[in-house]
């Protein structure tokens, strides 16, 4: 089968993580899975990150690369890539059911996308991790009636689509996947049922007042591209 996916992953320090992304991909019932490119971006990682994504070259296509922020390092992944599909997943996230990636690809190709991404859910953390999530999840079905958007834990784009509209923009300080994803026209976008895992250390981090503010102040500058190109606090904070 003619590799049709590249699936770039951009990390740093994520050995505790990056292990149960890997066999969540190598569980996934798409049939080309085994020919399919994964670029690990790697930040500079100062645990096992890099040692641990090679250990699973016995089971896929897995290779790393030089990183740095997540837009430098998704971008540096997709220069690399020439499959007519780019998959972007954050490091921290896994794919618990194993037709996901088959389901979104069949998606793309029957209707022509863009970009595909799915539902968002928490996999440890209280009731309020478990509810902003759920929020996220529902601002993004709302918001796909008018603007799609998308976060980095799960964007599957038309590789010349992707590079139509600049790729990630390197000079965004925050949110640059929604960014990115708000270019999207929205006939050309979908949401496919089904969910990836994440953990609560965004929330950990931040405090979650401060998260929903952060996501507050996006969609209020939904149209002034400038404001993602400024120091939100995001990266200093975390």
């Amino acid at each position: 089968m003619h590799a049709q996916l590249t699936i770039v992953i951009p990390a740093k320090n994520e050995a505790r993580m990056l292990p149960k992304l890997l066999r969540s991909l190598y569980a996934q019932d798409y049939e080309g899975i085994s020919e399919t490119r994964i670029i690990v971006a790697d930040a500079g990682s100062t645990d096992r990150t890099v040692e641990l994504a090679l250990s699973f070259r016995d089971r896929l296509l897995v290779e790393v690369i030089p990183g740095g922020l997540p837009s430098v390092g998704r971008n540096a992944g997709a220069r690399v890539a020439t499959t007519k599909y780019l998959l972007f997943l954050d490091a921290d996230v896994e794919l618990p059911e194993p037709t996901l990636l088959r389901r979104a690809l069949w998606r793309m190709q029957q209707r022509n996308l863009h970009l595909a991404t799915t539902n968002i859910a928490c996999r440890e953390g209280g009731f309020f991790d478990h509810a902003l999530y759920a929020a996220n999840n529902f601002m993004q079905h709302v918001g796909s009636c008018s603007k799609p958007f998308a976060t980095g834990m799960f964007m599957l784009f038309d590789r010349e689509a992707f590079w139509a509209l600049g790729g990630f923009n390197e000079r965004a300080l925050f949110a640059e996947d929604y960014l990115l994803s708000k270019g999207v026209a929205r006939l050309r976008f979908t949401i496919v049922h089904g969910r990836v895992l994440t953990t609560n250390r965004r929330f950990q981090k931040l405090g979650h007042w401060t998260m929903v503010r952060m996501f507050v102040k996006t969609m209020m500058h939904s149209w002034d591209d400038d404001y993602f190109l400024r120091d939100q606090g995001y990266w200093t904070q975390s």
